[in-house]
């Protein structure tokens, strides 16, 4: 999800529902013949945008006018004021214009083949699994889900569908991320011995649902520390056998229900440790360094939306002068294609799972006061 404070009026209606829907477990998508997209007269795939907030508004829509395979063709907002803004401003036909009360006729809307989830942490399953029954593929924002259960439930009912499933992980799909993944696995710098990783900012309004345990499932670790335990997995391209974790809290009554800072590292199956943080307390972290045998490489900015920066012991070795794309764009057009062609999603509803796999460790560690096996 985005950083700053969507509309939380078109969620607080459903809020309930999302949090007690009852949910198939089990399982992962399918790719058989009957998962493709509904044939269109353009040949491209046509999503709707599930919650217009802020990541939707900026991020999003904009990056859908630069898509090449996937279309904005629909939106589901609670607010009729952002609908016939949107309808006017990307020329959205009211036919393709839901809100959360007649959100399953979408399944009667051959123009839609995807669902983008872009709501609260807390309302991806019911939303996902819905879309799934109306025989839609989906997008989903991240954090997958507020556990791994939910994750679960939620890969099987796109599996019952024969739907695709995927998370929004678009630094996945970054070039520089993903030259620093070439660099790690083919040992540019020699072997990969140690990770520091982290993201972090001094959050805002202190009643925003980012600060809600049922709306957000947890703090900062859930927003934005996920980038960094994401680098770590994807660098290494092992999940931790081992995680211990501690946290810092300065303002607990902001910080009633969610994390404020969490510090954690990990031991991998190679022997990659890593040293990872992320906070709500303060602005300035935001980039992973990999340190290997014979030099280091890395990103800082790593995660924002700007483009990240390159930053190695040897420029020249690690060919890190990339030129930067819409990381949204790309993310889109990936999934589209994944649709068109009958292929498999790089970032499946497996990878959302495996992550919050990973933040259920660091959190029993915070609890427990011991390092978690996950071997």
């Amino acid at each position: 999800m985005s950083h700053s404070n969507p509309d939380r009026r078109e969620f607080t209606k459903t809020l309930s529902a999302a949090i007690a829907a009852g949910m198939a477990s089990g399982g992962f998508f399918s790719t058989a013949p009957s998962a493709k997209a509904n044939a269109t007269t353009n040949g491209k795939v046509g999503v709707a945008l599930v919650g217009l907030g802020n990541l939707s508004t900026n991020q999003l829509a904009p990056a859908l006018q630069k898509t090449k395979v996937m279309e904005l063709r629909g939106i589901v907002t609670g607010t009729p004021a952002k609908a016939d803004k949107w309808q006017q401003q990307y020329g959205i036909a009211k036919e393709h214009t839901y809100n959360y009360d007649n959100y399953d006729e979408i399944a009667n809307d051959d123009a839609i083949d995807v669902i983008y989830v872009v709501l609260p942490n807390g309302m991806h399953p019911e939303y996902t699994i819905r879309a799934a029954k109306a025989g839609k593929h989906v997008l989903c924002e991240k954090p997958m889900a507020n556990s791994s259960e939910e994750c679960r439930q939620m890969i099987a009912a796109c599996k019952d569908a024969n739907r695709k499933l995927a998370i929004g992980y678009r630094c996945q799909f970054d070039p520089f991320h993903r030259r620093c993944i070439e660099l790690a696995r083919e040992q540019t710098f020699g072997k990969l011995k140690f990770i520091e990783a982290g993201f972090g900012f001094k959050i805002g309004d202190p009643n925003q649902w980012r600060l809600k345990s049922a709306l957000a499932g947890g703090g900062a670790l859930m927003d934005v520390g996920i980038y960094a335990l994401q680098a770590c997995r994807y660098l290494t391209g092992e999940e931790p056998l081992e995680i211990t974790a501690q946290e810092t809290k300065t303002d607990p009554v902001k910080f009633a229900e969610v994390d404020e800072t969490i510090t954690w590292s990990m031991k991998f199956p190679s022997g990659v440790s890593t040293s990872c943080m992320t906070t709500y307390g303060f602005n300035g972290i935001n980039q992973f360094t990999g340190l290997c045998d014979n030099g280091w490489f890395g990103l800082d900015p790593a995660f924002s939306y700007a483009p990240p920066q390159p930053k190695s012991s040897n420029p020249s070795q690690a060919k890190l002068d990339l030129d930067p794309v819409d990381q949204f764009a790309a993310e889109m057009d990936a999934f589209a294609r994944c649709v068109l062609h009958d292929e498999p999603s790089s970032v499946p509803g497996e990878e959302g799972l495996r992550d919050l796999v990973a933040i259920e460790a660091i959190y029993e560690s915070i609890r427990t006061g011991k390092a978690v096996s996950l071997a």
